[in-house]
């Protein structure tokens, strides 16, 4: 009599489990995608058709409105203009070495020199100038804003003191700012040889006043509502006033602190702007300015290229500022848009 040799029971079930995971895996990707891509693409087509529709029905006293495929056509003439002019530039240069090396080769003892290129700027040079000129800005503000905040927040005398202040000059717009600014500056900054130039302080500072009061109010707010709790672990604990701030307020307070300064910077950023135009500052400002002011065929156009990157830099600052909130933030909710 053989043996009958023992065989693996088969499980029919895990067929189907394997199947309804795969499906549903397959779903939620899809599902992912639609939301990612899908739909922003589709809103994206709505938006240029209904602009291609609109700047067919709009004429100006520069011609018609630019569309979607003028707009593109400038900006690829924009970056033109940027490659021929950075041409000239490297040429500039190449013409002084070559003269010197020669100059050197008459008289080892000559004394040479290269001159900086003074061409005009281009709309990528411009573009670097208004992202210089708002960090320089945002920068000063938070210097400012945060420490105040936490002290204002700290100290319910201090705040009742200085809020007057903070309602008082939160709603001033930036055009009542820029001509006390230019004073200050023209009056203040006296220099033979300056490290930067007048307008691009007063650009700069412009923007750091007007950034200054979302950062303040939010991280007042941060501070005075930390939880009892741990200023009460803090007092038993008998930690120093450095060390409190240190260990207990700031990551307490870091979620509204980092939403004022996602306020700020968006600000600054608006701000910016109009201070360039006003301020004759390098910049996406002054672009805009001077191609209203030229009054070509092709300004409406350029204009609107500067418009659209003034628009995506500034997603591109806040997704940037978003995303170091949650990487620093413990309040994983609060980063949420």
């Amino acid at each position: 009599m053989s043996a009958t040799p023992l065989t693996k029971p088969v499980l029919p079930e895990k067929a189907p489990f394997r199947e309804l995971f795969n499906v549903a895996t397959l779903r939620l990707l899809m599902d992912r995608t639609i939301k990612m891509l899908a739909l922003p693409g589709f809103g994206i087509l709505v938006f240029l058709f209904l602009w291609q529709l609109l700047a067919n029905n709009i004429i100006t006293s520069l011609g018609q409105f630019p569309g979607p495929n003028q707009v593109w056509e400038q900006s690829k003439s924009l970056v033109t203009e940027h490659r021929r002019e950075r041409s000239k530039e490297t040429a500039f240069y190449q013409r002084q070495e070559v003269r010197n090396a020669k100059k050197l080769a008459d008289d080892p003892s000559a004394a040479v020199k290269i001159r900086s290129y003074t061409g005009k700027a281009t709309f990528l040079d411009q573009i670097f100038t208004s992202l210089l000129t708002v960090a320089f800005g945002f920068m000063v503000a938070t210097l400012v804003a945060v420490p105040l905040g936490i002290l204002c927040g700290l100290s319910e005398s201090l705040y009742r003191c200085i809020n007057p202040i903070i309602q008082t000059f939160k709603p001033v717009s930036p055009l009542a700012w820029l001509p006390l600014v230019t004073m200050v500056v023209s009056a203040l900054y006296v220099s033979d040889d300056p490290l930067f130039d007048k307008a691009f302080l007063t650009s700069a500072f412009t923007v750091a006043l007007c950034c200054l009061w979302p950062t303040v109010v939010n991280t007042i707010v941060g501070v005075a509502s930390i939880d009892r709790d741990l200023i009460n672990v803090s007092r038993v604990l008998r930690l120093g006033s450095l060390v409190h701030i240190r260990k207990v307020v700031i990551p307490s307070a870091i979620p509204l602190i980092f939403t004022g300064l996602r306020l700020s910077l968006a600000t600054g950023w608006m701000v910016l702007i109009a201070a360039e135009m006003l301020a004759q500052n390098p910049g996406l400002g002054k672009f805009i300015w001077d191609e209203f002011q030229n009054g070509s065929s092709n300004s409406l156009g350029r204009i609107m290229v500067a418009v659209l990157v003034i628009g995506i830099i500034g997603f591109i600052l806040d997704s940037l500022m978003l995303a170091l909130q949650k990487h620093l933030s413990w309040d994983k909710q609060a980063t949420l848009r």
